[in-house]
């Protein structure tokens, strides 16, 4: 019998002050049984990071290869940005930058050794590369739970994540 995605409820006040995006998003979000809870807790962070108009989680989830982790397409349906999340091969990093004008990846991994990965391999547009701040993640997976309320105030390139009387922080940083 196959395993079924465990259903996460997100309520997140975001304060994106670098971009000017201050929006309450109410996120559903489906954990894939293989995903680990710091791939998750990276996904959704990255999709508080890049949210604007038409951003979306992947439909087909982390079982279908044809679709990045987080979607932007405009009105049309066109995919504006491909955001993928962890350590994608180069292969596929290629296919997206063929897909899409912009490309992004979110690391909760080790990027010294995704970037050793990617040196020499043949990839139609470099993508960008962001790193969240290892400690940040580590607290907030350890404070993980089905249902989950909190603010999340970015400035300066740092992330202040406010749950209940707790306020955790960490930077995240591009790479390239």
């Amino acid at each position: 019998m196959a395993l079924t995605a465990t259903i996460y409820t997100f309520d997140i006040d975001l304060a994106h002050a670098d971009r000017g995006v201050y929006e309450r998003l109410a996120l559903r979000v489906a954990r894939h049984p293989s995903e680990s809870e710091d791939y998750l807790v990276t996904r959704v962070l990255a999709y508080c990071l890049e949210h604007t108009e038409g951003i979306a989680f992947s439909t087909g989830g982390l079982s279908d290869p044809d679709e990045p982790a987080l979607a932007i397409r405009d009105l049309t349906g066109a995919l504006r940005a491909w955001i993928e999340i962890g350590a994608p091969d180069a292969a596929r990093m290629h296919k997206a930058g063929k897909a899409a004008a912009r490309v992004a990846v979110y690391t909760h991994k080790d990027p010294a050794k995704l970037l050793a990965q990617w040196e020499g391999e043949r990839m139609h547009r470099v993508p960008e590369l962001y790193r969240i701040d290892r400690a940040l993640l580590d607290a907030l997976v350890a404070r993980l739970a089905r249902r989950m309320t909190f603010a999340l105030s970015v400035t300066g390139g740092h992330l202040y994540l406010t749950l209940g009387d707790t306020v955790l922080d960490g930077a995240v940083e591009r790479l390239n």
